[in-house]
């Protein structure tokens, strides 16, 4: 019996067992960070190319027999996709999924925190990096803070208690907001992150020398509130070194800090990717896709998805290789692929 016809667990050839998946729902977004989108005209996938929501559901499902557990929606921005409750409703169904998260900028959280919470959404994720007005527009490039701000109030009457806050770190630009969100999440229980700014902009402008490590950072946090403490990994594959405040109680007290650029975590790497047309990454970085859609769309059988599934793993590298001299940049920018 060949492996795509078992439930074989989602091996690579370097032992990583593969159990969490994101989901790009779409490309689209109504903010136009620096780090992730340019300013100008865009061409977005036309609607036919975009996985359905059962499309989705069907190669989730799949996975889910091959160890899959966790799932994170991401985009482009998942909100403007419409009907958004739906799908995870869809997701919740199927056996095996333990965990579904979401990642948004919140602009339309307001309005979507509740439904989203009734189909049994689990955590969020926000991407917020300032919370002053000026700032804010300089990196998005649009208008919105009182709307982000809203819908996270919405989120914690909806019932969501362990909310994130994910913040790019871009040399000249987080070291003057990073005191004022530590400052914000302390204060209103929210998990804060710091994520290294990495070579995925479309504009392709990236540059080491823009990369605020998370060591500087956790240094200047340090100085501004007073020491950080190590904070035990839940998990190996978490992404982010965590740390606590010694003087604030609950989610508030937790800073983390992803270093893809200056310390990378691919070792513990657990995760797959879908594009929001259906083409499976077993990378962020990767430079080769193993098309789902096709199957999906041609009448492939569970079996065909398993292979698929089986042979992208398989393919994946030990690194993402950022620091190597011959380091090749993905084609597609972080909206393309899915945050």
């Amino acid at each position: 019996m060949s492996r795509s016809e078992t439930n074989a667990p989602l091996v690579d050839r370097f032992g990583r067992t593969h159990t969490s998946m994101r989901l790009s729902v779409t490309d689209r977004c109504n903010l136009r960070c620096q780090y992730c989108m340019p300013d100008g005209p865009l061409k977005f996938l036309p609607r036919a190319e975009v996985l359905t929501f059962e499309e989705i559901t069907r190669l989730v499902a799949v996975a889910a027999t091959m160890g899959v557990r966790k799932l994170r929606l991401t985009g482009g921005e998942p909100l403007v996709r419409s009907e958004l409750p739906r799908l995870v409703t869809m997701l919740r169904t199927i056996d095996g999924v333990d965990e579904i998260a979401l990642t948004t900028n919140a602009l339309l959280l307001a309005e979507q925190a509740e439904p989203l919470r009734r189909a049994g959404l689990d955590r969020l994720n926000v991407s917020l990096d300032t919370v002053r007005d000026e700032p804010f527009r300089e990196i998005s490039r649009r208008d919105g803070l009182g709307r982000v701000l809203a819908g996270l109030e919405a989120a914690g009457r909806a019932g969501f208690t362990r909310i994130r806050l994910n913040a790019i770190a871009m040399r000249g630009f987080t070291e003057a907001e990073a005191p004022h969100l530590a400052r914000f999440a302390r204060a209103g229980g929210y998990e804060l992150r710091f994520i290294e700014y990495m070579p995925l902009d479309a504009d392709g402008g990236w540059q080491a020398d823009q990369v605020l490590s998370g060591a500087e950072l956790r240094e200047l946090l340090a100085a501004e509130f007073g020491p950080l403490e190590p904070s035990a990994r839940p998990t190996p594959s978490q992404p982010a070194t965590d740390y606590r405040w010694t003087d604030v109680e609950g989610p508030g007290a937790v800073v983390g800090f992803i270093n893809p650029v200056s310390e990378p975590f691919c070792d513990a790497c657990d995760r797959l990717r879908l594009t929001a047309e259906g083409q499976v990454r077993n990378c962020l970085f990767s430079t080769e896709e193993w098309d789902a859609r096709e199957l999906l769309r041609s009448g492939a059988d569970d079996n065909a998805l398993r292979q698929l599934l089986s042979d992208c793993v398989a393919a994946k590298k030990r690194g993402h290789g950022i620091d190597d001299a011959e380091f090749v940049r993905p084609e597609r920018a972080m909206y393309q692929i899915g945050g």
